[in-house]
């Protein structure tokens, strides 16, 4: 029988009071803190008689060291860096300056390179970063302002009180595979905030619950996801060029699904060779329930193109993560009582771009100011965090994601309707058709076994797991063991399933089980059983998880919710 995590009742808990809690310690949660420390600063050296203490404001990470489920491709957009931190290029890791960018589409064995790059895709004066090292860095920052950053502790529960949040409770830890307390228990912390600041990226499971407690999506549309399965590769010097950018369209997709792939060019740590991002972005709204987004990426590579740029290379890391692809319309309510969200949790990604860390650096520099405001006053009220709304929509964050607001929507009828639609949005400034495209949440476009080719028809390459030749192609639990995943083996699945007799009676016989799938981590397996009407039950292998939330997304009957797990468990993306 499997035990889902929850909170352990009855037990009591420490208390804890804070200023600001700001949950998720990513690009926007660190930005957020970093802000918020210069403009008390600030206001401390104007004011000598009415000081603002740092004391009471805190970070919560759930890796086990700041940094370590960070993972992008990724090229950073300098803009909110250069207003947050003017001379950051000084000292930042920065990997290499882009000079060099190209667009292709690819068929199976050719390709065409596109003679002009699209404007979205035009990448000089960005930079190659490793997320993971930026974020350390930029977590280095935060301590040095005195602001305390928890690492280890997830947040697992917001605390209301009517309409308001009052605060955080952390994971319990000590918790044995059957929700018992081990002899190590300790409850969670009751953080009892002013502010909650949520910056736990995208599918945040407490922005989750913030949204369905207040329905605050009911006026947005429903946000909608690709999975970002990436590979880092040492390469010999001279295949790629530090600095060098390539983006693919086509093949190995279809018309039908959504996506493409990044190839990124950097100098490795030891000064040989090179080392080469590369990753594929699958649309979590794809039809075929059989299609496995890892094994997409293992197709890719085999295109002439990529296998030649990786022919003698080594693969050294591994993950996978999601991002939110629906655009402004399905931004919710980002502030209210006691609360605001910050970067991918509420949506803040350029999808024509492929871009979203410069955004969700300048929503934590916006949330910053709102909550520097409302300190001052000491209202945390709507009233007072609502002008975060108001500076978000005045803001080039607006300017910027208002550009492509119907970008992905258009593509929901297939490729060749979304170029159409794409470039008529070009030329109108977004707007298309219309103002506002409708949309759909991914999963709705997830066919049953019964309406699809038995046989795969066109998606035929992209059915089933990869079983990877071991040199350029890897099978999912090989490509798992770069990615450094590490849980307590004795704790309760995070991974809740609301109700697994729909596993095993119902998704099983329509769908196929698509979580053996699309998840990326091979946490989910369908287990041989007689006592099952088909002969399967659904297991878990919650170890293997690394937080992309893909499970939570795209699960067909919505019934699987990503919680996080103990404190510090997780992936390790190291240099990623």
């Amino acid at each position: 029988m499997l035990i889902f995590r929850k909170p352990i009742e009855g037990v009591e808990r420490p208390q804890m009071p804070a200023d600001v809690v700001i949950v998720g310690g990513g690009p926007a949660g660190m930005a957020c803190a970093l802000r918020l420390s210069q403009l008390i600063d600030q206001h401390n050296a104007a004011h000598p008689d009415s000081q603002l203490s740092k004391e009471n404001i805190y970070v919560l990470e759930k890796a086990r060291e700041i940094g370590q489920h960070c993972l992008s491709g990724a090229l950073l957009d300098p803009r909110s860096m250069r207003e947050l931190l003017p001379a950051f290029e000084n000292e930042a890791p920065l990997d290499a300056t882009v000079t060099k960018e190209a667009v292709y589409f690819l068929t199976e064995k050719s390709k065409f390179k596109l003679p002009i790059t699209p404007p979205p895709l035009r990448d000089h004066g960005n930079y190659v970063i490793s997320l993971n090292r930026f974020v350390k860095w930029m977590g280095g920052k935060v301590e040095e302002t005195g602001i305390t950053i928890f690492t280890g502790f997830a947040g697992s529960e917001l605390l209301f009180e009517g309409n308001r949040v009052t605060g955080v409770r952390t994971d319990d830890k000590g918790v044995d595979k059957e929700g018992h307390q081990k002899s190590n228990f300790e409850p969670g912390y009751d953080l009892n905030a002013k502010i909650v600041i949520l910056a736990e990226g995208p599918r945040g499971s407490l922005t989750k619950q913030l949204v369905n407690k207040f329905d605050l999506a009911k006026n947005a549309n429903p946000q909608t996801y690709g999975v970002g399965v990436k590979e880092l590769w040492e390469v010999s010097s001279g295949r790629i060029a530090p600095g060098e950018v390539i983006y693919t369209l086509g093949w190995p997709l279809t018309t039908k699904e959504y996506g493409g792939a990044w190839i990124y060019g950097s100098k490795s740590e030891g000064g040989k060779g090179n080392v080469v991002s590369l990753g594929f972005v699958t649309g979590l709204d794809y039809p075929d329930p059989r299609l496995d987004p890892q094994s997409v990426l293992q197709e890719f590579k085999k295109h002439p193109l990529v296998a030649k740029l990786l022919e003698g290379g080594k693969m050294i890391r591994y993950g996978a993560k999601s991002m939110p692809y629906g655009g402004w319309w399905a931004i919710p309510p980002v502030a209210g009582n006691g609360w605001m969200i910050l970067g991918d949790s509420a949506g803040f990604l350029n999808s024509a771009r492929l871009k979203g860390i410069h955004l969700a650096i300048k929503s934590g520099m916006l949330a910053a100011e709102t909550a520097f405001e409302a300190l001052k006053k000491d209202d945390s009220s709507a009233a007072t965090l609502n002008e975060y709304q108001k500076k978000v929509e005045s803001s080039w964050i607006k300017d910027e994601l208002w550009k492509v607001r119907n970008m992905h929507q258009g593509f929901e009828n297939g490729f060749y309707a979304g170029m159409f639609h794409t470039a008529l949005q070009m030329f109108t400034g977004g707007r298309g058709l219309r103002n506002r495209y409708p949309g759909h949440a991914g999963h709705e476009h997830m066919h049953k076994l019964a309406d699809v080719p038995a046989d795969g028809g066109a998606e035929a390459h992209l059915i089933g797991p990869a079983k990877g030749d071991g040199k350029l192609t890897f099978d999912k639990l090989t490509d798992l063991y770069h990615s450094g995943t590490k849980h307590e083996e004795d704790q309760p699945a995070h991974l809740v399933i609301e109700d697994t007799n729909i596993c095993n009676t119902r998704c099983v016989k329509e769908f196929g089980s698509p979580c053996q799938n699309f998840c990326p981590a091979n946490v989910y397996e369908m287990v041989d059983d007689a006592t099952q009407p088909n002969g399967k039950r659904i297991s878990l292998n919650p170890s293997n998880c690394v937080h992309c939330k893909t499970c939570d997304i795209a699960d067909p009957y919505q019934i699987i919710t990503w919680v996080p797990p103990e404190g510090g468990g997780g992936p390790n993306y190291d240099g990623m």
